[in-house]
C-alpha cells in the first residue's frame, strides 16, 4: 500500500511482515526514512521552481505557463506539508494530555 500527496507517493510498511513484528528501531529508521524523502521531494519542487522562474526572468525559457504550474507544484507542496505538521503536532499535544 502507497500513499499518494501531490505527487509524492511514500511506502508504508506494515506492522507485521509475513508474521513477524517489526522491531521499534526498524518502525523509528522506517519512519525516518520516510519522513527524509518526502522534505526531499518538497526541496526538489521549490528548487525546480526557483530555477524555473529565474531562467524566464533571464528570457531563457518563453513558455510561462510551465514557470506558473512549477511555482503552483512548488506552493501547494509546500502548504501540504506545513498542514500535515500541525496535524501532527496538534496529535501530539492530545497524546500529551491523555491521562495514563
Amino acid at each position: 500500500m502507497s500513499t499518494f500527496i501531490n505527487g509524492i507517493s511514500n511506502p508504508i510498511l506494515p506492522v507485521s511482515t509475513n508474521g513477524k513484528s517489526i522491531s521499534p528501531g526498524e518502525a523509528q529508521a522506517s519512519f525516518a526514512d520516510s519522513l527524509k524523502s518526502a522534505i526531499e521531494n518538497v526541496n526538489k519542487s521549490q528548487i525546480t521552481s526557483s530555477q524555473k522562474t529565474e531562467a524566464f526572468a533571464r528570457g531563457e525559457i518563453d513558455n510561462l505557463h510551465d514557470v506558473m504550474i512549477a511555482a503552483q507544484k512548488a506552493s501547494i507542496t509546500l502548504e501540504t506539508s506545513v498542514q500535515v505538521q500541525k496535524k501532527v503536532i496538534d496529535a501530539y499535544n492530545e497524546i500529551m494530555r491523555m491521562q495514563v
